[in-house]
């Protein structure tokens, strides 16, 4: 399929706008469909081979291009060049703050990882030694991948991201070094930062990597320690007027004690479809000790630092207490209850067991169900892709089962996938954003 030419607003561009336009599409294609000859480029832009053979010198001049081989076609003459982007042009930074770590990415301009580390925050840190910590991660894993300077970080966060000024809302929610860092970074100018929402970043890692690459139109519904959502419509995030989309913990269902408010999500979503009401359900089921997931309750997203530890010595009693064939060492309880039922359903043992762990499943599909009929009422996305711990570790057997339930709840025709992009849906989903900035500022300035 050939391109079509350059215009704007139906009007043939001016010289300038059109080098522009053809620069960048060309760079696209390099970056999509990999090494090129100038006559592949001349085939997928549609453009002539003088306007082909001009750009090519301009990006080779701007550095973003270069030699890389020679076709292997048999013909007479020389093999036509190869045409690759440079990836060594721009280095891009990721990171994926948690409330007691911090992993960063250096990727090249392709987006090829070239060094990841993750260091650990301590829980009695004061908020400038734990930024010192990160910044020093950062600059270590640099100077592995061989870059002086990032040209774009992507920083993901819990909590709200404000659109408008791209600082984070509702602060009294999130760990104050979070806040401390991304200003410390700004503050180095040493390349554009960019910070947004974890769960809107682990959408882009779904849509560009992962289980909704066929998909211009989804929501991720990610399932962890908190509930969250992405909401991805025609192909672009939509974050809402105050960065609030997706907020689904806060969402009134039916089935729990009381309702939500405004300063907090007990009795909202979150409360049927948090880890802690997830170890509750199994041990209700006799998958886990009775009194699991009644300690501390997660907040929406993420937990404040209190919370979480408080959270996280609970659970990890809990798991000490289960049988081995019911959790996983490596996982959080929830994700490793979840994890456990899939494969008691699978390859069962006992009859016994596997019953148990189906009617779990059961009641925890029609659980988070409830929440995406709702979403699905609003929005009609068709396909929504269950993420997070919960989502991995549920895999396709939890989808379907979900899936099952919501045919019962919605007349709206909806894909439910289990997410692929694994337990680094984030950090990718960071690097991909870096990426988009980087090649978009650069890409726009080679013309």
């Amino acid at each position: 399929m050939h391109a079509p030419r350059a215009t704007t607003a139906g009007r043939t561009a001016s010289p300038a706008t059109a080098r522009l336009i053809n620069d960048r599409l060309a760079l696209q294609l390099l970056h999509s469909e990999g090494s090129l000859t100038a006559s592949q480029l001349t085939a997928l832009t549609g453009l002539s081979r003088p306007t082909v053979a001009d750009l090519v010198e301009r990006l080779q001049a701007a550095g973003l291009i270069a030699v890389v081989g020679e076709s292997g076609a048999q013909r007479r003459g020389p093999n036509a060049r190869l045409y690759g982007i440079v990836a060594d042009r721009a280095h891009l930074v990721g990171l994926d703050l948690r409330t007691h770590s911090a992993t960063v990415a250096v990727a090249d301009l392709l987006g090829e990882v070239r060094d990841e580390r993750t260091v650990p925050v301590r829980a009695d840190d004061a908020p400038e030694e734990a930024v010192a910590t990160a910044l020093a991660v950062v600059d270590q894993a640099l100077a592995a991948a061989g870059a002086h300077h990032p040209h774009s970080i992507a920083v993901g966060a819990p909590g709200l991201v404000d659109p408008a000024t791209g600082r984070l809302g509702g602060t009294d929610r999130i760990p104050s070094w979070h806040v401390a860092l991304v200003g410390a970074l700004r503050a180095r100018r040493a390349g554009s930062v960019l910070l947004e929402n974890e769960v809107n970043l682990a959408a882009i890692a779904e849509q560009r990597d992962g289980a909704a690459r066929d998909r211009d139109t989804f929501v991720l519904l990610w399932l962890g320690h908190g509930t969250g959502a992405a909401v991805v419509l025609d192909g672009t995030l939509r974050r809402g007027a105050s960065g609030g989309t997706g907020e689904i913990g806060f969402l009134p269902v039916p089935g729990t004690a009381a309702l939500p408010s405004a300063s907090g999500c007990d009795g909202g979503f979150h409360s049927l479809a948090g880890s802690a009401a997830i170890c509750a359900l199994a041990a209700e089921h006799g998958l886990l000790p009775a009194g699991t997931g009644t300690g501390p309750k997660a907040a929406c997203t993420r937990p404040s630092e209190a919370e979480a530890e408080a959270e996280a010595e609970a659970e990890a009693e809990a798991q000490a207490d289960a049988p081995p064939a019911e959790a996983d060492a490596d996982a959080p309880p929830a994700e490793a209850v979840v994890r456990a039922a899939v494969s008691a359903v699978s390859t069962p043992s006992a009859v016994s067991s596997a019953d148990a762990a189906a009617a779990f499943l059961d009641a925890l599909a029609a659980r988070i169900a409830l929440g995406v009929a709702a979403v699905c009422a609003v929005l009609d996305p068709g396909c929504v892709v269950l993420g997070g711990e919960i989502g991995r570790g549920g895999g396709e057997e939890l989808a379907g089962r979900v899936a099952g339930q919501l045919a019962r709840l919605s007349p709206l025709r909806t894909d439910v996938r289990a997410g692929t992009v694994g337990g680094r849906a984030v950090l990718r989903g960071a690097v991909l954003a870096a990426r988009e900035a980087a090649q978009n500022e650069l890409f726009t300035s080679a013309g």
